[in-house]
């Protein structure tokens, strides 16, 4: 019985792989039942294909006011389970605007990023924690994972140089780093901490949700066929060297503790162990786990007021 639950969890994982590279972003705007949605279509870019741009205005939302900015990643999962590959979704709009209307947080839009379907571990793996890996490992992974192009900085530079300043040119944003923020899960949290190390003067703050320290695709086996030592360190080694100064930043991480998410516990214990050197303290450094949660919208969904009350509080 033990044999047929990892074997079964496993196809589990491989059909959540495939599906997430297969996702294509729907042709037409989610719908949400609190708020707004107005899509950029085909946003263009320099450094990436273009795509579609979901932005979720809050109710009540006025020009006349001034508002913070959240931008996910995996942006065809955020709001309409209608439209997902698994026909789950983070339902951000119905948690973040309980949290303002409760005057929790501060007035926020979400911008949703979607992924590039197979070229997801391209655009969200970081180029400069491969670039520590040994070489044999990276070119494996270049080949393998990222169908032969690193785009990781590309995406960056998409985010800072193009959707940003177009997002603060169509709405009433307070554009700087104090009120951007970032959120993802799984590789979109890997991505969403990089850009922050990478643009800590643009960004103030981060989330990033069941975060996929082994970097390794879930569809190369088993969660436990997944965890290497080559990968987290490469991590590890970068992150000690560029996690912006403590004071000005928020970083929130987390993960659960059934099927994949259940491997990450040694991974983030080291991470918490290098910001905590550095200076994080609870004030702006939160990490945790929750219990009998795995890997997938709805568990994130579930918890997804604690990482935004963290992140977009009232100062």
């Amino acid at each position: 019985m033990r044999l047929l639950k990892q074997v079964l969890g496993g196809l589990m994982l491989l059909a959540s792989s495939w599906g997430a590279a297969a996702q294509v972003w729907p042709q037409t705007p989610p719908t949400v039942s609190v708020g707004r949605i107005e899509r950029l279509e085909a946003f263009p870019s320099r450094y990436i294909a273009a795509r579609p741009i979901d932005v979720w205005l809050p109710p009540g939302y006025s020009p006349a006011k001034r508002y913070a900015v959240l931008y996910m990643q995996d942006g065809q999962m955020l709001f309409d389970a209608s439209q997902t590959w698994n026909k789950a979704a983070w339902n951000v709009h119905v948690a973040l605007s309980k949290l303002i209307a409760a005057g929790t947080v501060r007035d926020t839009i979400v911008v949703g990023i979607p992924n590039n379907g197979k070229y997801r571990y391209s655009e969200y793996y970081p180029e400069k924690y491969l670039a520590l890996a040994p070489a044999q490992v990276r070119d494996d992974y270049v080949r393998r994972a990222q169908w032969g192009s690193t785009l990781a900085d590309a995406y960056l530079r998409f985010m800072v140089e193009e959707l940003k300043p177009a997002i603060d040119r169509k709405y009433a944003t307070r554009p700087e780093a104090a009120n951007t923020f970032l959120m993802g899960s799984s590789m979109g949290g890997m991505i969403s901490l990089y850009a922050l190390c990478e643009y800590p003067q643009v960004f103030g703050g981060v989330a990033s949700l069941s975060t996929h320290w082994v970097g390794r695709p879930s569809a190369w086996g088993s969660p436990e066929a997944l965890q290497n030592a080559s990968l987290p360190l490469a991590a590890f080694n970068y992150l000690r060297k560029n996690l912006p100064p403590p004071g000005s930043h928020r970083i929130y991480m987390d993960h659960g503790t059934v099927g994949l998410d259940a491997i990450y516990g040694q991974y983030q214990r080291f991470v918490d162990a290098i910001g905590s050197e550095l200076g994080y303290t609870a004030a702006n450094w939160q990490s945790r786990v929750f219990e009998g949660t795995g890997h997938g919208e709805v568990d994130w969904s579930a918890r997804l007021d604690t990482p935004l009350a963290f992140l977009l509080s009232k100062d």
